[in-house]
């Protein structure tokens, strides 16, 4: 694999993880710590950053070894490469953000079978070599990250009026505070996902609209049209070169003419 072709494979995963495949509004995983531990922007920021973090350095960890570790053991080899970076980055986070820590509390273990680092440990990593691996982490965490922090951050408007701790509602504002509890993270995640599935279907029928137009100058004159490709087609040009000309005057109608014979020269006595 030349280098071209592997930094577009590397930005393809980004993409993939980031839009395309996005692991929280379209493959909907993840769900516990999604609805969770998003009471706030700042609690979704770091959530998704954890896990950004475990994702990208498992993958790699998991891709290198892909050839050492047997199938038959690769679900318990996974889990423990997987374990053992959670643990690093849980001793990390209570030394220096032992705030962060203590509001994501027993969330940063449960990371150890997050199905979205054993999913694409299982079905992307352990089949593809470590580049494309380390962004397929980096992409789907990103994304994961993404989806945290816009639920969190509108969890944290609508219910105390602050996003990352700063206010910025007016005084008047009357918290909806059904929005930092259980049902709140629900009512979040549809909103965000039908948005996220308009805008989808959006984009898609403005491409259909853009497609049909490239056909839109089609007047039906397969006779002479130079559009070779086109579906309507059903008459071959070539062939049509070979038939003799016809001009439009021969299929008029020409005027009759009657011939009226002179009554006085034959009238009957």
């Amino acid at each position: 694999m030349n280098k071209k072709s592997t930094m577009n494979s590397a930005w393809e995963r980004l993409v993939n993880g980031l839009v395309k495949e996005n692991p929280t509004f379209v493959l909907m995983l993840g769900m516990c710590p999604t609805l969770a531990v998003t009471t706030s922007a700042m609690n979704g920021l770091g959530m998704g950053l954890t896990t950004t973090v475990v994702l990208m350095l498992s993958n790699l960890i998991i891709s290198l070894l892909r050839n050492i570790i047997p199938s038959r053991v690769r679900i318990p080899a996974f889990i423990v490469i997987i374990a053992s970076f959670v643990t690093a980055v849980q001793l990390l986070l209570e030394a220096y953000i032992p705030s962060l820590n203590a509001a994501l509390g027993m969330y940063i273990p449960l990371i150890v079978v997050n199905c979205i680092i054993l999913g694409r440990a299982e079905s992307f990593a352990y089949s593809n070599p470590p580049i494309p691996s380390l962004f397929d982490g980096i992409g789907m965490g990103l994304g994961f990250s993404f989806a945290l922090t816009c639920i969190g951050a509108v969890r944290e408007v609508l219910g105390a009026g602050t996003i990352f701790d700063y206010s910025i509602m007016p005084a008047s504002y009357v918290t909806i505070n059904i929005f930092v509890l259980a049902p709140g993270a629900f009512f979040v995640l549809a909103m965000l996902t039908a948005f996220q599935n308009f805008l989808k279907a959006t984009r898609a029928k403005v491409s259909e609209e853009a497609a049909a137009m490239v056909g839109s100058g089609c007047s039906e004159d397969c006779m002479n049209c130079s559009e070779k490709g086109c579906a309507k087609r059903f008459y071959d040009t070539q062939a049509s070169d070979k038939l003799p000309d016809v001009n439009a005057e021969d299929f008029q109608e020409k005027p009759k003419t009657v011939e009226v014979e002179d009554m006085d020269e034959k009238e009957e006595v």
